[in-house]
């Protein structure tokens, strides 16, 4: 009787199930290959793209008068630096490693910002209304704008780490729904054989959202991604609403 040890080919019918082997890897690697780009195992996402952004929405935070905050301006930002600095430890350059703190330093950095920047902007609403805005259109109009671009950076952040998982499960297999519908996906011929949404598509979701106040190329097909849509869409309006409605008072 031969051994364990001995080489397959020595087994009666050795080299087919050998042959079997090779079969079923070359059907699993045809099959997945069939599948879309944006549903195959890929690269780790670059860390830089959303480095950058956060680092400018914790700068906008800084630049927005006092006037404008609940708390004190520095203890925020402060912890918001901190939560950053654990996240570029755990990844520095690409988003390799997935771990339950680094998952809920993202949600609670997300989250500082988001909430700080929608008290910020419910703030300017009151005071427009209410007559203590005062004439400064330069601290109006620049105050307005910050609380602008940060809504879109942050909410940019929600749909980019909410969107099937997430960017360390959206390179895996285990959710096969997507939250948002971006053309390249129902139009694949127009897309390299590589594409996946990254964060600068997330980022210009948030924006087109904003500017147009609906959906533009990308559908929302999750609830969640319609509600945060609606909310990202109601503080922008109101804010660019009466932000412009008083600088055009003021200046004229």
């Amino acid at each position: 009787m031969s051994s364990p040890s001995e080489p397959a080919a020595e087994y009666p019918g050795g080299h087919r199930m050998e042959r079997l082997a090779h079969e079923v890897t070359d059907d699993v690697l045809a099959a997945e290959q069939r599948l879309p780009s944006w549903l195959r195992p890929g690269a780790p996402e670059s860390r830089i793209p959303v480095l950058i952004a956060l680092l400018a929405a914790i700068g906008l935070q800084l630049s927005i008068p006092p006037q404008f905050n609940l708390t004190p301006r520095w203890p925020l930002p402060a912890l918001e630096f901190a939560l950053l600095v654990v996240l570029v430890i755990l990844n520095p350059v690409r988003l390799t490693r997935s771990t339950t703190i680094g998952r809920w330093a993202t949600y609670l950095l997300i989250a500082a910002i988001t909430a700080d920047n929608t008290i910020s902007a419910a703030l300017l609403n009151y005071k427009i209304v209410s007559g203590q805005m005062g004439d400064n259109p330069r601290v109006l109009l620049g105050s307005g704008l910050a609380i602008f671009i940060t809504n879109v950076i942050v909410f940019g952040m929600w749909y980019w780490e909410f969107d099937r998982g997430g960017p360390f499960a959206r390179h895996t297999t285990k959710r096969p729904y997507p939250d948002f519908m971006f053309p390249q996906m129902a139009n694949p011929e127009l897309a390299p054989p590589d594409w996946r949404p990254k964060f600068p598509d997330y980022l210009y979701v948030s924006f087109t959202n904003v500017v147009a106040f609906s959906p533009t190329d990308t559908m929302p097909l999750s609830r969640w991604a319609k509600m945060l849509m609606t909310l990202q869409s109601m503080v922008a309006l109101s804010t660019v609403a009466l932000v412009l409605a008083r600088a055009v008072n003021i200046l004229s």
